[in-house]
């Protein structure tokens, strides 16, 4: 298993559509900086976001998600309040080829600011929005700033197609678009 170039990363976002839409160059001047780099993409984040809050008392329970948990918000920057979280998601959609798996890390210039950024790995075979866990671990206000770069996709290629993907197995986050809240499989 290898990490791979920006080369494999235009061809594959470009002939296969792995990623969409795909910026083939380093954006930086001017915003959190987004779009291919040496070995991963920088993805973007959304002007769309669910942000948690206290007002209903609510126990967050990932079994039983109760969207009353968040407050809907759409703009070109979220503030997350202090020691908070917001959920949003890419303005990329991805398709993952069956042999390759991307892990996601927040970027330094949010890191630095103690925005911290959680995403799961992206599976073979996965298809959809990647849904970005934003968590503010300062006693401050937060800036988010929409359609700029929000984390680092790095993608890794197995020597071969892996037997199960995240589609064959139907998994539940497939072909999601928008924020997708936590979900449980149903017997």
């Amino acid at each position: 298993m290898g990490l791979k170039s920006d080369s494999w990363i235009r061809e594959k976002s470009l002939k296969q559509e792995m990623i969409m839409p795909f910026c083939e160059a380093l954006v930086g001047e001017g915003v959190v900086s987004f779009g291919l780099s040496s070995y991963g993409y920088d993805i973007r984040v959304s002007d769309e976001f669910k942000i948690f809050t206290n007002i209903n008392a609510q126990v967050v329970d990932p079994k039983d998600f109760d969207d009353a948990n968040v407050v809907d918000f759409k703009g070109d920057v979220c503030i997350v309040p202090p020691n908070s979280f917001a959920l949003a998601r890419t303005v990329e959609y991805f398709k993952m080829p069956s042999d390759t798996l991307a892990i996601c890390l927040g970027k330094s210039t949010y890191a630095r600011c103690g925005i911290i950024v959680n995403v799961t790995p992206f599976e073979p075979g996965f298809e959809g929005h990647i849904t970005i866990e934003i968590s503010n671990t300062t006693p401050l206000p937060a800036k988010i700033y929409a359609n700029e770069g929000i984390a680092q996709v790095l993608f890794l290629q197995g020597d071969e197609p892996c037997e199960t993907t995240y589609k064959d197995r139907k998994g539940k986050y497939q072909n999601q678009t928008g924020i997708t809240l936590p979900r449980i499989l149903k017997k």
